[in-house]
């Protein structure tokens, strides 16, 4: 959830509600000002991460030229997506202020950039040029006997979906057990048309004990893929509140699940694995991509806010390639921080502790610092213990204890490489 305040002049409200929501701001005029142009000095330096996967698919795995091929067009047709993506969003900013959907940066209260009207839910435009590149490369990659093409097809359903009832969300800002039911529905497409394995391999170390390899769950395992569907979306929604956070651990963890996906097509003989991997690289470079451009508008200061619309495309994105990539473990590890955030919310969430409708830092207008508050957050745990920092600083911070994660994972299947599984 975006760090915002809503203020729409279709909302009718008391006298005594406008003073109260104005006050703070009562020395500033509020300024509907065109958005400032992408950061393209962000994307360059971004662009360097790209040499060490570009260097895994070429020179360190031999990896079969027709699957080599099929990766090369998706990361051009992604490619092309992020210029597009770049060109639509200061478009469908102008139709969102037109319609009264913007909000204001709770971070920034008290100066100029606090009084500014942000557009909001900018995330529909990635979900839609998601969308058409994902469904355009079916052209250059599925044949119509292809076995993938039904899961394919499923999971742009539960995508689409998904983004759809974010925009909702958005509009009609509906109350956090709706929320929740949100992504159990948009999954619905890819439990109902899932065909693969619903069984799963049993730690060495409790083979003995157990006295079987492999474990059949039937419908438990379609139930677990639904409640990852749910984690996922709602996980990424709920670590938020800087500008930048929400698109920029997308981005962290999409490389991570491009990196593995390319470290097991090439350490792999299995077509079928291969393809399973493959699978998921199709549809996460796009991602990545459209995120990019999307990031180039949303970083510090940002001028448009992504929405629960982006959040909710993103998280159900990565579950899809989590599930039907067959390395749901391992996303998982991926989202550690996406986890502690959620366990350190739980009091919160669960209404055992009360929680507000904002559970954000405090902002000093006089000094630019966030301090911490109670509010079981990562966020302000991280501040709690780090002490006061700027929003972008603690943002770099944050996003760095997500790469690390990701780090711990590598690491972690390497290490129990051949005695765990």
């Amino acid at each position: 959830m975006a760090p915002r305040k809503r203020l729409s002049s279709t909302e009718p409200s008391s006298p005594t509600k406008e003073s109260t929501e104005r006050k703070p701001e009562e020395k500033f005029n509020i300024i509907e000002s065109p958005i400032a142009p992408p950061k393209w000095c962000l994307l360059l330096k971004l662009s360097l991460f790209s040499l060490p996967y570009l260097y895994l698919i070429f020179y360190h795995y031999n990896i079969e030229p027709e699957l080599q091929r099929s990766i090369i067009i998706n990361a051009a047709m992604s490619l092309a997506g992020l210029f597009i993506t770049v060109k639509m969003i200061p478009v469908a900013s102008r139709y969102v202020l037109k319609r009264h959907l913007f909000g204001f940066d709770i971070n920034k209260k008290g100066t100029p950039q606090g009084v500014v009207k942000v557009p909001e839910s900018l995330g529909i435009v990635v979900g839609i040029v998601f969308l058409v590149v994902a469904i355009l490369f079916q052209y250059f990659n599925f044949t119509a006997d292809s076995n993938w093409l039904v899961e394919y097809n499923a999971a742009l359903a539960c995508i689409c979906f998904m983004t759809l009832l974010g925009f909702v969300d958005d509009v009609l800002d509906v109350p956090w057990r709706v929320k929740l039911l949100l992504p159990s529905i948009a999954a619905l497409p890819l439990l109902m048309a899932y065909a693969g394995h619903t069984t799963i391999v049993i730690p060495k170390p409790l083979v003995p004990h157990i006295g079987i390899e492999i474990l059949d769950l039937g419908w438990i395992y379609k139930l677990y893929m639904g409640l990852l569907a749910v984690f996922c979306t709602n996980s990424i929604n709920i670590h938020a509140g800087l500008n930048g956070l929400e698109v920029g651990q997308t981005a962290v963890i999409s490389s991570a699940i491009l990196i593995h996906n390319i470290m097991q097509i090439g350490a792999s003989t299995d077509p079928e694995y291969k393809q399973a991997h493959a699978f998921s690289i199709y549809l996460v470079q796009p991602l990545l991509a459209t995120s990019l451009a999307l990031l180039s508008y949303n970083w510090y200061p940002s001028t448009v806010f992504v929405g629960d619309t982006y959040t909710y495309f993103a998280g159900m994105t990565m579950a899809v390639v989590g599930i039907l990539g067959h390395f749901s473990e391992t996303l998982l590890i991926f989202f550690l921080p996406q986890v502690l955030n959620f366990l350190l919310s739980l009091p919160q969430l669960s209404g055992y502790v009360p929680c507000p409708r904002h559970r954000l830092p405090r902002f000093d207008p006089q000094t630019g610092l966030l301090t911490g508050t109670s509010d079981g957050t990562l966020v302000n745990f991280f501040l709690r213990n780090l002490g006061r920092k700027s929003e972008k600083t603690l943002c770099i911070y944050l996003l760095a204890f997500q790469a690390i994660a990701c780090v711990f994972c590598f690491m972690l299947r390497y290490f129990l490489a051949g005695w765990y599984k």
